[in-house]
């Protein structure tokens, strides 16, 4: 019997997470794996943070929230959107959920019908895609080139436009390219859609606070204010405050909008876990120092990886503005052999072989719909990113024409 709908046939398992999945199989099979895989912060979620979820549990709250979310965590993301963004909302504007996939999600499933188009810059978070598609709609990539620094053009957006455009979704910074786009760039962008008034932006900016070589970070919706009211603005606690596992996310956007997402999540999941919301409020009212020691941690990895890769023959790779990720250009290993005899057809292929060869996970950039690329996590120790780039560079050189 098959159980998958026809919806479903085209949606991909996340790259990442079956990537990090096999890096623990061959663990398990007693292999030295080191996974630079799954994009997560290794340290650990901040003690006041965690304090204010025990004592939240203490306290009895432990039952069901409001459908958008606790009226302290809806405050506090209002108040953190003024301090950090220099952006007005209102609670009635925001929305908590289960993490950032799911504001997504939602925002996808209230507003889409069957034809839409959102359209995607690739290299792109592989989720955008199989969320529009799992709900109905037809996600059309453009190409963000290497020499545009994986930035969107307003050229290309212009040409990618049609009547049928409902979405357009941003990363900044980006996963997995790291590009960053400053006021200029937004405003240009926010010039072909002044043009188009069915398009909703959505900005995902979930790693703001990751940004390197003293980089200022700038809301799409503070360069466009005059877009306000059709800009959805997705952020959350995981990347900046090492809370990945606590699962909150959420959204500011325009009430209209919000109240049909807050519909969608009403008969999906509820409200996400009340304890959660209680240690984000903390997260985001709380002292912000770990943010900038995290970042700082993040950018001297950053540095190093930079460094390690461009020792290797066969590798390019410019250092990234921001996120924790690394996109590896392999062009001139696409078609080497392997010591086994076995050709490098592809970035798969050279994934394929740097885990089962090297014992270093990465993920191919097929996954971000541009290619030939690998993607590696730097949120990772110096020590393990350090013999990573070692052993890649063995691997790599026993390749041959």
């Amino acid at each position: 019997m098959n159980f998958t709908s026809s919806r479903l046939s085209t949606v991909k398992p996340s790259a990442s997470v079956a990537v990090s999945q096999l890096s623990r199989d061959l663990k398990a099979q007693g292999k030295d794996i080191i996974d630079l895989g799954i994009g997560q912060p290794d340290f650990d979620t901040p003690p006041h943070i965690v304090e204010a979820a025990h004592q939240a549990a203490l306290a009895g709250k432990t039952r069901y929230t409001p459908m958008r979310g606790t009226a302290e965590l809806c405050d506090a993301i209002c108040n953190k959107l003024k301090r950090d963004n220099g952006l007005e909302h209102t609670a009635d504007e925001v929305i908590v959920s289960n993490g950032a996939k799911q504001i997504i999600f939602s925002a996808m499933l209230a507003t889409l019908n069957p034809g839409d188009e959102v359209l995607i810059c690739a290299p792109y978070f592989g989720c955008y895609r199989d969320i529009v598609l799992s709900v109905g709609g037809n996600p059309k990539t453009i190409e963000c080139k290497p020499e545009d620094d994986f930035r969107l053009t307003p050229e290309s957006l212009s040409q990618a436009i049609s009547s049928k455009t409902r979405w357009l979704m941003l990363n900044l910074p980006n996963n997995p390219s790291g590009a960053v786009y400053d006021e200029a760039q937004l405003k240009a962008i926010g010039a072909v859609l002044e043009k188009h008034p069915q398009i909703i932006l959505l900005s995902d900016e979930i790693y703001e606070h990751i940004l390197f070589d003293d980089r200022q970070f700038v809301s799409s919706a503070n360069a466009l204010p005059h877009l306000k009211n059709r800009i959805l603005t997705v952020n959350g606690v995981s990347k900046a405050y090492a809370m990945t596992g606590w699962r909150i996310g959420y959204g500011a956007g325009p009430k209209a909008l919000i109240d049909v997402m807050i519909k969608v999540q009403s008969q999906v999941s509820s409200a996400p876990c009340s304890i959660a919301q209680a240690a984000a409020t903390q997260a985001l009212n709380g002292p912000q120092d770990t943010v900038n020691q995290f970042r700082e941690a993040f950018e001297r990895r950053r540095n190093l990886v930079v460094e390690g890769i461009n020792k290797i023959p066969g590798f390019t790779l410019k250092a990234p503005g921001g996120a924790f990720y690394a996109y590896v250009g392999c062009q001139a290993l696409i078609g080497t052999t392997t010591p086994k005899g076995e050709m490098i057809n592809s970035d798969n292929d050279l994934a394929s072989y740097l885990i089962h060869e090297a014992g270093v996970a990465t993920v191919p950039g097929s996954a971000y719909e541009l290619s030939p690329y690998i993607r590696l996590s730097t949120a990772n120790s110096d020590e393990n990113l350090s013999a990573a780039m070692e052993r890649m560079g063995t691997a790599v050189a026993l390749l041959t024409r």
